[in-house]
């Protein structure tokens, strides 16, 4: 009998892997049962309040810290095997490193520990380094020694990239660099973990979202899905209305000035635009689409305070 389609080709293996994990600290259960999987050429944002446990799983993930039950395992070995240290690059969100280094000489340095790193020249163009590398690790901005560190991550020429909080300090041009470098990672092949409280950088640069509540994982797939499990939508227009106004009416979830343009989301949108008109008549620039992932991401933990980095 002729078979009637072709058989599926396989998934590829994914480059790291949670599989069931738990870390208790203290009396936290930082993590309960944590399901995980990285592809390579994919960007998985890994989104949570503080203390949902996301630095904790990439510490399991690195070896930095034991998981008390399940398996952590990067290319298919133990975190801490050097076969897969040597192809994993990381930017923790604290760093300790030698302050009376140049940004050079510690670049040097960190190159120094794999067997095929990215040149200088690569890894001072990718981390926008330039005018940098001749001053001491020490005497630099708290945003200069970011850009330090992303250097120092991806100087390995890694397969499998970990960013905890990348952009925190740094100006909108280095934001917008950082971005450009995880993009050409990404494209790549490589695998990349973000995690970032700015969801907008979440849905510009993410393929996949796993979103962790308390130690548990409450939702994980493409950003489209993920962003698509709530029905709010998203109403932006010109208006006079202040913001804690349309804030309060009912079935709006929140309101917040942006420039000069009024951003509600909400669960009916014909009903507040009804009501926006009859509030404003000079309304103008209206318009209305499907909440993004802030909506979604404050929906599911139950929490709007998260919403304000988005703002």
């Amino acid at each position: 009998m002729t078979a009637c389609c072709s058989p599926r080709t396989p998934e590829p293996e994914p480059l790291a892997l949670l599989r069931g994990v738990r870390r208790r600290r203290g009396a936290v259960q930082a993590l309960d049962g944590i399901d995980l999987e990285l592809p390579g050429g994919r960007l998985t944002a890994l989104l949570g309040v503080n203390g949902a446990g996301k630095s904790t799983a990439i510490e399991v993930l690195l070896g930095l810290q034991p998981a008390d039950a399940g398996e952590a395992a990067l290319f298919g070995l133990p975190p801490r095997a050097r076969g897969a240290r040597e192809r994993t690059g990381a930017m923790l969100q604290q760093a300790q490193l030698p302050e009376r280094l140049t940004a050079g000489e510690l670049l040097q340095l960190v190159r120094s520990y794999y067997p095929a790193p990215r040149s200088v020249a690569d890894c001072v163009a990718l981390a926008g380094l330039d005018g940098l590398m001749g001053r001491r690790y020490g005497r630099l901005s708290g945003g200069q020694q970011r850009r330090v560190q992303f250097a120092l991550a991806l100087c390995g020429r890694p397969r499998l990239l970990f960013l905890d909080e990348p952009t925190t300090g740094l100006d909108a041009g280095a934001r917008a660099q950082v971005w450009r470098a995880i993009r050409e990672l990404v494209a790549g092949g490589a695998a990349v973990l973000l995690t970032t409280h700015y969801l907008e950088e979440a849905e510009a640069l993410a393929d996949r979202v796993v979103v962790l509540d308390r130690g548990r994982l409450i939702a994980a797939g493409e950003l489209a899905a993920v962003r698509g499990r709530v029905s709010r939508r998203r109403v932006a227009c010109r208006c006079a209305l202040a913001p804690e106004t349309v804030a309060g009416w009912p079935g709006v979830h929140r309101a917040v000035r942006e420039g000069e343009r009024l951003v509600a989301a909400c669960d009916d949108a014909e009903s507040l635009v009804r009501r926006l008109l009859d509030a404003d008549p000079a309304l103008a620039e209206l318009e209305v689409s499907r909440a993004g992932l802030a909506d979604a991401f404050a929906a599911m933990t139950g929490t709007e305070a998260a919403r304000e980095d988005a703002a």
